[in-house]
């Protein structure tokens, strides 16, 4: 007989069968608990655990480290700090809706009286360009979280009690918006100086880029030009952090921990704050100066330096402006009238940006060039009669004056131009195997023309030292830009070689000639301190809270020349405001020091001519040197040399003293 399958099926024993049921029941047990607590939590506690959590909540926000101060020499503060409350934009929590972050930015423009319009706002560039239209404070944030998705955006730095005790109080309204403890710079002497301490802003993508901030995080405040950018990185502390509790709407419940921001060091400057300010009022007397003698004089420049190593003493540029006008924002229509086109440029700082014709300041490097180059000699005799021709060409002195027989102390002295537009002539060689030009060029180059100075301030130019290669360089330019844009004439440059008469100009600081007032008060350094091409700097030292130098700055200089005939340069240049009829005399008769000093008047196409000084003293305990210009100013002796005459007064004596404007009509 078969047996079927189901019979052959394994039996349970009484004992398994029982331990199968007990787990069973285990298990039962246990999910029964499970499903009670779950249903206990989320039906009977739901909304207490709900409310914990939205009370749970941990923020962390960043406390800004005050920047160090900067200081002048004797320990005046020019740069400091005052606490105030910024206005920040977190855009990690601004609303996702569109319709909703577009009410939130009107709100909140409404708040902070900015514009509600909608403009053109730019991102990205090249073919990735795109424009949309966005009210400006959107339009902000939005580029901000282009190039940083993560950083807050500070977007009133120094809100009015009105304003953040608005905003404290309707928090829910404000989703993404912060108040905070800030720092803003101050400038306690508005104008003075105002060119050279420069700004301060939220770290850029650029700048992120760079060495110098590699390590600092986005929305950190750094300088961004001037002094403020070039020593940052002693300026800038640390910044710490709070975590704070908030609930669900963002108000704060309490501070859990605090990490301390640390200061940032102070930087002492070679600036002496007193000689600063007489500095940029003298400008304004030479300036008046100008204008008092007819001239539509309207603006200028001046430098102050120590010409044993470069310390620059005072530098000033006019129009000027007050840098406290930008640490909070600034509308377009006061942008407009303060600093617009009608306004004649007071953000360019003409000191070290400004490229200019020196007209006759430039006869030392001319007299230099001829004496290495076997031109001349210092003793060697040039009939003057009042005109120097050669072929075509025929050049005067100025107001058709003659001075007969003129070595090279007495042509300095009293400025004789044909004596140097002769020494040019001479000096001239064949472009062709020449092409960086003759010994003019180099001397030029020597002095440090052509070059920037490497000042410890950004913006600086390079000038220009006209030769064979910089002409055809010009032409080529003006022919690119002839075929690019389809024109006759970009003016950029004429087709012409390299000729004499670009030679004779150079000789005398003109023609296609270029350098600032820095270049030029560094050349007249050099004659003074015996022929070293110092590398001027603002900064002096690096201190700690404690008064302690971390770090001295004292560049090397940038060369060491052998100036031919230097002593009888130097005579030329005290007999120009000692003896009778040194183009400066009158303006510095008992005036109590030595002075040596040259005068420069540039003469300027379809323009008034430019005035010029630059002078040192050698004494032996506060050597100095000053460079000046007056834009439209007239002749040298006239406007730029009452000014250094007052600087001058202000260094040694302390005080300006009287203002002598001089009479001589030379070059």
């Amino acid at each position: 007989m078969m047996e079927s399958p189901d019979d052959r099926r394994t039996q349970l024993s009484p004992q398994l069968a029982m331990r199968v049921a007990i787990l069973g029941g285990i298990a039962f047990a246990i999910f029964g608990i499970v499903f009670f607590r779950l249903w206990f939590l989320q039906v009977l506690s739901g909304d207490q655990y709900l409310a914990e959590a939205s009370n749970n909540r941990v923020r962390r926000v960043t406390i800004q480290a005050p920047r160090g101060e900067m200081t002048d020499r004797n320990g005046t503060v020019l740069v400091e700090n005052r606490n105030a409350v910024a206005v920040v934009v977190s855009p990690t929590t601004l609303p996702e809706d569109d319709g909703q972050r577009r009410e939130l930015f009107t709100r909140l423009s409404r708040v902070l009286g900015r514009s509600t319009r909608p403009d053109d706002c730019r991102f990205g560039s090249g073919r990735t360009r795109v424009v949309k239209q966005l009210m400006p404070l959107q339009c902000k944030v939005d580029q901000n979280v282009g190039v940083l998705p993560y950083a807050d955006v500070v977007v009133d730095p120094d809100a009015s009690r009105a304003v953040y005790s608005y905003l404290a109080e309707r928090a829910q309204q404000f989703p993404g918006v912060q108040i905070q403890n800030a720092w803003v710079r101050e400038y306690p002497f508005k104008t003075v100086g105002a060119h050279l301490f420069g700004t301060v802003g939220q770290v850029s993508e650029d700048q992120l880029r760079e060495p110098e901030f590699r390590g600092v995080r986005g929305g950190t405040i750094v300088g961004k030009d001037g002094l403020e950018y070039t020593y940052d990185r002693y300026l800038r502390g640390t910044n710490g952090a709070q975590r704070i509790q908030v609930d669900a709407m963002g108000v704060a419940k309490r501070r859990l921990t605090t990490d301390e921001p640390q200061k940032g060091n102070n930087v002492q400057l070679s600036i002496d704050a007193r000689l600063q300010r007489v500095g940029q009022a003298a400008l304004e007397t030479g300036i008046d100066t100008g204008r008092a003698n007819g001239n539509p004089a309207s603006g200028g420049a001046f430098v102050a330096i120590d010409p044993r190593g470069g310390e620059v003493l005072a530098m000033g540029s006019n129009p000027t402006f007050d840098p406290n006008d930008f640490t909070r924002p600034i509308s377009t229509r006061a942008y407009k009238a303060r600093y617009g086109e009608d306004a004649n440029e007071p953000l360019f700082n003409r000191a070290i940006s400004g490229g200019f014709a020196i007209g006759s300041t430039f006869k030392v490097v001319t007299a230099a060039a001829g004496l290495a180059d076997g031109q001349t000699t210092e003793g060697t005799f040039y009939t003057d009669t009042g005109t120097w021709t050669s072929g075509l060409q025929r050049r005067r002195n100025a107001g058709g004056a003659v001075f007969g027989a003129v070595d090279m102390r007495q042509a300095l002295a009293v400025s004789v131009d044909t004596y140097f537009y002769d020494l040019g002539a001479k000096l001239n060689k064949d472009p062709f195997k020449n092409p960086r030009g003759g010994a003019l060029q180099e001397w030029s180059r020597k002095f440090g023309f052509g070059e920037r100075t490497g000042i410890d301030l950004s913006g600086e130019m390079r000038g220009t030292v006209p030769d064979p290669t910089w002409r055809r360089g010009r032409w080529e330019i003006e022919q690119r830009c002839r075929k690019r844009y389809r024109r006759d004439n970009c003016f950029i440059a004429d087709d012409r070689p390299w000729s004499l008469g670009d030679n004779v100009s150079l000789a005398i600081g003109q023609g296609d000639f270029l350098a600032s007032p820095l270049q030029l008060a560094v050349a007249y350094a050099a004659i003074e301190n015996g022929g070293t091409v110092v590398r001027p700097h603002i900064g002096m030292t690096v201190r700690n809270e404690r008064d302690q130098v971390v770090e001295r700055i004292a560049p090397r200089p940038t060369r060491k020349i052998d100036i031919p005939g230097l002593e009888t340069i130097r005579a030329g240049l005290l007999a120009s405001t000692s003896e009778a009829n040194g183009t400066s005399a009158d303006v510095f008769a008992g005036f109590g020091k030595q002075v040596y000093g040259k005068t420069g008047t540039a003469q300027m196409d379809g323009r008034p001519d430019q005035s010029w000084y630059v002078a040192y003293v050698p004494d032996p305990e506060r050597p100095i040197v000053v460079a000046a210009v007056i834009e439209d100013g007239g002749f040298g002796a006239q406007a730029a040399a009452p000014a250094v005459r007052q600087i001058l007064s202000q260094w040694f004596f302390g005080n300006a003293g009287r203002v002598v404007a001089g009479r001589s009509a030379s070059y």
